[in-house]
């Protein structure tokens, strides 16, 4: 065909553009240089050249050379040869971007691809249906879901693919009702769904999950006749699990025409996380007798499986069928085999399998190290992080929550600081369970404020995060404060049995009586009183707070463990009712509980408050007897505290003498007491002498040397050893003391002055030093009586806002002393009121003048 002399070839345009551009810049060289500046988005810098050989240039369509530079993959050299077409205007074939816009999208060249749709946009209002389709599948899979949108809005035209890709992409990036509301505006435009749509939508209504739309779409797929669609069924199959309806997932399984291995695993894994893991095991059988041949995630989730079930058997046999099938060879398979092993204790065999792996995964080192940290192995955890570090894998935060949970046992302050920088340096700190770790760590290296600092900076606080530091107050003393963040929490999140048993021990531990109670009311809303040991810890927390008729009607509504009974036993020991404990332990063992060694120190404390001398020396022969329990140091405390109390002190020191094991601290320190109260001077230095030779900075056994010396006239023996307490730093602990009144908790220090109503609590004690003073049977001198122990304030304090009559409850934190019990014992009388303080050894319940530990359960002096 003739071309007119006037009317320029396509081949002679490029030439002059090339020619034009090569005498700008470069003058007669082989090789045409054309400025990457005609590409604003060019891959190149803003300075640099893209060389073009002058020979590649033919006289063909330059659309067909982009192609071919398409094809070829030089994405840089077809956006360059794109600009001059444009500076040119010459026409640009839609078959031309399309081209381009897929490579784009195989690449994921996002810059790229924004200026194909910058040059597109400029130079057509609307968009055909190929193109447009080209550009939403590019912008979706690059996650621009704004331009995919403004893209499906320009297009004049659309299909079923339209649709199907722009659902999808919504649906992938967790927009999840966008990607519904996209699917009922396709069936109002009166667009059918293929196969390809089903899977997106079902899948959007799993992961809400949404089990109503679910089975609409479900009749939706049987009134567009897709019900015999494998991979639509599979999507169903998916759904109804994730909704949890087990029943109807069989159902659409069961009624499959054909089976593919997808549909075993979505029906297997799915059995599994609706926690039906036999009917998992056992569909797998059904799938080896159908002869389907299982893949790696079939293994894997049939091995997670064992895992939970806890079947050590099943899963090495899982393990020779993996090795046998070669599935051994794939690292995620060693993976879920690594935990396994160490879901059931079995860290060697998790070892075996680690050793053996090739090309070891962040996942397979962060398995073994959790594996050590779960089998409480820490120091081999840390071992296998130092490993990771020399193989340069870079941990994710997994890893790093793993290793600060190590430190957290091993008291490794100095590593988790490192830990806690490597994570803020690499951004793993954003994840909540590295920073939960780290509240853990610092809680238990006794750095609650930094722990507070950590969990203040957490963005998204889960359950985890508000429990790690309400147990975290908890652990280092700062009991008002856990129930201040309970109370928080509960604002946003609702507590999980674990957060209730934590706030629970505040409440024991500082007699917070209302706020347990609440929050056992709030068990029982919430269905939660019965699950895992919150029954054990609301029990504990009534025995602890002094409510023994509570206590006893929450023990007989629970379904008891050796722990329940042990907790009950606790109780009647700390009150000195022995006689109690003793017929609490007859019905014990004839419900066929087996008592544990704990039940038989409760045992004998509770005989040795009580005197039963008798009892309690036939219960410790019994122990091992009868149960084959061998008595620990704690077991021989009690009988010689039980000697003691009864002024058997000879007989005590015959059964120390005697003893298989070295005393330690505790027992002299129980002979100790008894020889100050009877005063028997030479036993008692004996047993001073042994404990100072054991312990040097314990300032209880010196306060008690300090009592047994002053109780025998040797002042000269308490000014040393007040000077010597000097000389090493011993300092008493700040005695602190605990009221509830009106649901409120209010803490009181020793010689506290800062109470709003110190005035008056003040007066009303000294009303009661003014009565104690003219009552003889009440000797005390005068500078114990008008001692500012803790204890007292918290009382006077309950008095002045209490109706008359209501018992006061007071918890302290060290040893109640003889002044301050016989205090006490005279305001229960005075007011006629019931007071119990329940101190580190005893729960004493002052009612008409008397104590129920038979003023045998005080310290004679404490500068608390």
């Amino acid at each position: 065909m003739a071309v007119s002399a006037k009317t320029p070839t396509v081949a002679s345009c490029l030439s002059d553009l090339l020619n034009s551009l090569h005498h700008n810049h470069i003058s007669k060289t082989t090789n045409f240089l054309i400025p990457s500046s005609t590409c604003k988005l060019s891959l190149k810098k803003k300075h640099e050249i893209s060389v073009i050989n002058i020979d590649s240039i033919d006289t063909r369509d330059p659309n067909s050379l982009i192609c071919d530079l398409c094809l070829q993959g030089n994405l840089e050299q077809a956006l360059i040869m794109l600009n001059a077409m444009k500076k040119l205007r010459i026409h640009v074939y839609e078959d031309t971007y399309i081209t381009l816009i897929d490579l784009c999208e195989r690449k994921r060249a996002d810059t790229e691809g924004c200026q194909v749709y910058s040059l597109i946009k400029n130079s057509k209002t609307q968009l055909g249906i190929r193109i447009g389709n080209a550009l939403l599948s590019m912008f979706v899979r690059l996650g621009n879901l704004v331009d995919a949108w403004y893209v499906f809005g320009k297009m004049s035209e659309r299909n079923v693919f339209t649709w199907n890709v722009l659902i999808g992409g919504y649906a992938k990036a967790g927009y999840f009702d966008e990607a519904l509301d996209l699917y009922n505006r396709m069936l109002w435009a009166g667009i059918r769904p293929d196969v390809y749509t089903f899977p997106s939508v079902l899948r959007t209504c799993g992961a809400i999950p949404d089990l109503i739309m679910g089975r609409e779409v479900h009749v939706h797929v049987l009134r567009f006749g897709l019900e015999s669609n494998v991979d639509v069924n599979n999507s169903l199959i998916t759904m109804y699990m994730k909704c949890g309806n087990v029943y109807s997932t069989r159902l659409v399984f069961d009624k499959m025409p054909m089976k593919d291995t997808i549909s075993w695993n979505a029906m297997i894994s799915g059995y599994f996380e609706n926690e039906e893991r036999l009917e998992g095991l056992k569909l797998f059988l059904d799938m080896l007798d159908c002869f389907v041949v299982p893949d790696v995630m079939t293994i894997t989730s049939v091995m997670s499986a064992c895992e939970f079930v806890d079947d050590e058997r099943l899963g090495k046999t899982m393990h020779g069928f993996a090795t046998k099938h070669v599935f051994g060879k794939d690292v995620s398979v060693d993976n879920s085999l690594i935990q396994f092993y160490s879901a059931i204790g079995a860290c060697d065999e998790a070892e075996k399998v680690f050793t053996r792996i090739r090309s070891k995964d962040v996942v397979s080192w962060t398995s073994m190290i959790s594996s050590y940290v779960n089998n409480k192995q820490s120091e081999k955890a840390i071992e296998v992080y130092m490993k990771m570090k020399t193989e340069n894998i870079k941990p994710d935060e997994i890893t790093i929550a793993s290793v600060i949970s190590a430190c957290a046992s091993l008291n490794l302050l100095d590593l988790g600081i490192e830990l806690h920088e490597f994570a803020k340096t690499t951004g793993l700190i954003s994840y909540a369970i590295v920073a939960n770790a780290l509240v853990d760590l610092y809680s238990k290296c006794k750095c609650i404020d930094k722990a507070l600092e950590v969990f203040k900076r957490i963005p998204k606080k889960n359950i985890i995060s508000w429990t790690s530091i309400i147990n975290g107050l908890v652990i280092n003393n700062r009991d008002l404060e856990a129930l201040i963040f309970f109370r928080s929490m509960k604002l946003t999140l609702l507590p999980n049995s674990i957060t209730l048993i934590t706030v629970l021990s505040a409440c024991a531990k500082i007699g917070a009586l209302d706020a347990g109670k609440e929050i056992h009311a709030y068990t029982i809303r919430n269905g939660l009183g019965f699950d895992g040991f919150v029954p054990n810890a609301l029990l504990d927390m009534y025995v602890k707070c002094g409510n023994m008729k509570t206590a006893l009607n929450q023990f007989n509504s629970i379904e008891k463990d050796t722990a329940s009974w042990n907790t009950m036993l606790t109780g009647y020991a700390q009150r000195g009712q022995g006689q109690n404990a003793v017929d609490l332990y007859t019905k014990m063992v004839n419900s066929d509980v087996e008592p544990d060694p704990v039940t038989f120190i409760s045992l004998l404390s509770a005989c040795s408050r009580s005197r039963m001398v008798k009892y309690g020396l036939g219960y410790f022969k019994i122990m091992a007897e009868n149960y084959g329990i061998v008595p620990n140091l704690k077991h021989y405390a009690c009988v010689v505290d039980l000697l003691a109390r009864a002024g058997k002190l000879e007989e005590a020191y015959g059964f120390i003498r005697k003893m298989p094991i070295k005393p330690d601290e505790a027992i002299w320190g129980a002979l100790l007491n008894a020889c100050r109260i009877y005063k028997n001077f030479e036993l008692g230095e004996l047993a001073a002498q042994n404990i100072f030779d054991m312990v040097e900075s314990n300032v209880g056994y010196y306060t008690l040397l300090c009592s047994f010396y002053a109780d025998n006239g040797k002042w000269d023996e308490v000014a040393k050893l007040k000077e010597l307490m000097k000389e090493k730093g011993i300092i008493n602990d700040p005695g602190c003391s605990w009221v509830e009144v009106k649901g409120k908790v209010h803490a009181f220090l020793t010689d506290d002055q800062s109470h709003p109503q110190g005035k008056e609590i003040y007066l009303i004690l000294n009303g009661f030093y003014e009565k104690m003073e003219e009552i003889t049977e009440f000797d005390d001198s005068k500078a114990d009586i008008l001692c500012g122990h803790s204890e007292r304030l918290a009382v006077g304090f309950g008095l002045l806002n209490t109706a008359p009559g209501v018992p006061i409850r007071v918890t302290k934190n060290l040893y109640i002393c003889e002044s301050c019990h016989n205090l006490m014992k005279f305001i229960s009388k005075l007011v006629r009121r019931e007071i119990s303080v329940r101190d580190t050894e005893c729960l004493h319940h002052f009612k008409d003048g008397m104590c129920s530990c038979g003023d045998s359960g005080y310290k004679p002096y404490n500068s608390s």
